[in-house]
Parts: C-alpha cells; sequence; structure tokens
C-alpha cells in the first residue's frame, strides 16, 4: 500500500505516454488531475476502468478534472490499449516501475493462493498545486468515475 496521504505533496514525475511523448505531473500544474496506476493494459478489471473513466470523461472535465493513467506496460501496448477501446486521455509507461515505486503502488500481491509482485491498483485526486486531496486504494472499476465524483459532493 502507498506510503502517499491526503495532504501530502505529490512526486514529480516524467514519462512516455502512448505517442512517446514526454509528459509530467508538472505539466498539470494548475489543474486537478486523477491520477490512477493500474496493472495491465487489456486485463478485464482495468478495461473497466479505464472505459469507465472514458465514459463519464465529459463529467470529470466539468468537474474540473483531468485523467493521466499509469502501469507498467510499455509504449506501444498503451497505444493498442486506447486504440481498442477509445480511451481519450493519455497512459504513460513505467516499464521500470519507478513512478508506481515513488508512490508506492508496487510490491507483493497474492492471487489464489500465489505470492507475486505487482501494481496495486491505487487513484490519486492531486488538486491544482499538487497536493494529493484524495487516494482511493479500493478502486470501484466498473463505476470509478462515480466513485471520485461521489466523495467529492460529501465534502
Amino acid at each position: 500500500m502507498t506510503h502517499l496521504k491526503e495532504g501530502d505533496v505529490a512526486p514529480n514525475f516524467t514519462g512516455l505516454n502512448q505517442d512517446s511523448n514526454s509528459v509530467s505531473l508538472s505539466d498539470y500544474k494548475g489543474k486537478k488531475i486523477i491520477l490512477y496506476f493500474y496493472p495491465k493494459d487489456n486485463t478485464p478489471g482495468c478495461t473497466a476502468q479505464s472505459c469507465n473513466l472514458t465514459d463519464n470523461y465529459s463529467d470529470l472535465l466539468n468537474n474540473g478534472f483531468d485523467v493521466l493513467g499509469v502501469s507498467p506496460d510499455s509504449v506501444k501496448s498503451h497505444l493498442n490499449f486506447i486504440t481498442k477501446f477509445n480511451l481519450v486521455f493519455d497512459l504513460i509507461a513505467d516499464e521500470d516501475r519507478s513512478i508506481c515505486l515513488l508512490y508506492g503502488v508496487f510490491g507483493k500481491k497474492k492471487f489464489m493462493g500465489r505470492e507475486y509482485d505487482g501494481v496495486y491498483r491505487t487513484t490519486f485526486i492531486i488538486n491544482e498545486n499538487q497536493i494529493i486531496e484524495k487516494v482511493f486504494t479500493k478502486v470501484n472499476t466498473k463505476n470509478h468515475a462515480e466513485q471520485i465524483l461521489e466523495s467529492y459532493k460529501k465534502q
């Protein structure tokens, strides 16, 4: 689980998006960003989550959010994933897992009794000043946009 919490400064990073363009968190200064970490392109939960964020992208934009996804997949894998599902936001390739490690979302996982290293599905809401406002560690993949928007209505 991540060591980062609400009120912490979001660590800056730079990575390549699906078009091999350099993207940094600092590029989003002055904007609210949904930074979501997910395990793998084209898997059921990750596809549901990414498609839900795309399906609700206009609502997210209307509420002042932009979206950025990060996984250990390659630039090519991200491009294929975006094309296949018509995703509308950038995905960052973190093949060396440096961004995942920076955010504390990579480590030991268990599935069906087997232990392995992987990405903890985690979403950070980062405000205009690059401060973490919210951390989701229990992500509802099928309704993630609603989960995010509901949490803001309660504030």
